[in-house]
């Protein structure tokens, strides 16, 4: 009995310290403060890839350079990257020296004129039928090798779908090349000629370099991005502000980054990002996992649409994957006797943690989770220009990021280490 009655009152002298030091960092005002300017008018929603969002890169750049971090790249916070918007202007493809369907061939490619045969020295691969078509796609897409892929007919419904691949693509020296046919043909050959046009996208990014175990990150992470003008006005308001989607993120990242520079006692790594293209398909989060070796990232904690309560109500949020690792039950672990409580993703049907920025890595088996309130059945501000800071519950957020902060403790001391992701178990 002393000894449990000893326990729970150093328990709850670390909780009382955390608090009266995190209350100094993270709270509702400061929420406030930097809501206010994220999704304020002048933002003008922040689409990915016009000079709105330059405002925004801006302000959060100025945020991680007043709480102490270092720029990702020599002086600057802003991770540059470009994107090119392929358009097709020739198309041929000959099977043993004869015309075959174009219709069957999907070339990703950044280079304007692409000639591949039989002896161009590619790698091939099959698709079989019964394969899980876009699980070896993506995982074909990730390698980053010049490959022809050969997938059976009997995905000829959802071959076209591949075209997305092409929608927006990065610079790369490779290629991928996707063929419909059930038999590698003896001789081939594939002209694809293209005109592109760039798209150039910024992530913000800080660090807070570990002490002891340098080479392991931790990521803290939001999208900045949001929708920009609606092509019509409702009730005379054309601004998707996008205060929880993801404002309400960003807003925690930041706040996180000014917390643990405080603390000064991180062990691992940690990372700070802000990233863009989100609600464009992901590809700030994308480009930002290329830069790392997913070995070395220990976990990622991507915060999305914290702005409202929970199912549960206040002082909760749910993981999304829960399952996949056994993160969560060690940030539950770190909370105990603080009266918050993270649940498991209650919308599974959602696909969530397919449909965030945790994906990437999380596809490359870090145990990446994106951590939420949002009310995905009953959510009615979601992608309107109604999701505006008037609609927010600035106490709770505040309490919800304290919560990561101290539910992260043992993750930034090395202490503990999640489970790894298994890709594999993937959708």
């Amino acid at each position: 009995m002393i000894k449990k009655f000893l326990l729970l009152l150093f328990i709850a002298a670390n909780l009382t310290a955390f608090a009266q030091t995190s209350n100094d960092v993270i709270n509702p005002t400061e929420v406030r403060r930097i809501e206010s300017v994220l999704a304020s008018d002048s933002m003008r929603g922040r689409r990915a890839g016009t000079a709105d969002i330059d405002k925004a890169a801006d302000f959060i750049a100025n945020e991680f350079k007043k709480a102490g971090l270092q720029p990702i790249q020599g002086n600057s916070f802003l991770q540059h990257f470009v994107m090119l918007r392929p358009k097709m202007t020739s198309l041929k493809y000959e099977v043993n020296g004869e015309d075959a369907d174009t219709k069957n061939v999907i070339v990703v490619t950044s280079q304007p004129d692409l000639k591949v045969n039989e002896k161009s020295g590619y790698e091939t691969e099959r698709i079989a039928a019964g394969d899980n078509l876009f699980q070896k796609v993506q995982s074909i897409v990730r390698s980053n090798k010049n490959i022809i892929v050969f997938v059976d007919s009997s995905f000829s419904q959802n071959f076209p779908r591949l075209l997305n691949l092409k929608r927006q693509i990065f610079q790369s020296n490779t290629n991928a090349i996707f063929v419909l046919a059930n038999e590698v043909p003896r001789e081939f050959t594939i002209k694809a000629e293209h005109t592109f046009d760039e798209v150039k996208f910024a992530n913000v990014v800080g660090i807070l370099p570990g002490k002891s175990k340098k080479d392991e990150y931790v990521i803290f992470s939001g999208h900045y991005d949001h929708l920009g003008i609606a092509r019509q006005a409702m009730n005379g308001d054309s601004i998707y502000n996008g205060a929880n989607d993801d404002a309400a993120g960003t807003t925690a990242v930041i706040m996180l980054a000014n917390y643990f520079k405080k603390q000064n006692n991180n062990e691992r790594t940690l990372v700070f990002a802000a990233f863009t293209a989100e609600e464009v398909g992901g590809y700030g989060s994308q480009y930002f996992s290329k830069q790392f070796d997913p070995s070395q990232v220990v976990a990622m904690f991507n915060i999305e649409m914290i702005g409202t309560e929970s199912k549960w109500g206040k002082n909760s949020a749910y993981i999304t994957g829960y399952e996949k690792t056994n993160m969560g039950e060690i940030l539950q672990s770190n909370l105990k006797g603080s009266g918050f409580a993270f649940y498991p993703d209650p919308y599974t049907t959602e696909n969530l943690f397919y449909r965030s920025d945790n994906a990437t890595l999380a596809r490359l088996g870090v145990p990446a989770h994106t951590i939420s309130t949002s009310k995905m059945d009953s959510e009615p501000n979601y992608h309107k220009v109604t999701d505006e800071i008037s609609t927010l519950d600035m106490d709770n957020m505040a309490e919800i990021i304290k919560a990561i902060a101290i539910s992260s403790k043992t993750i930034i001391s090395g202490k503990d280490t999640p489970t790894r992701v298994k890709p594999e178990s993937l959708n």
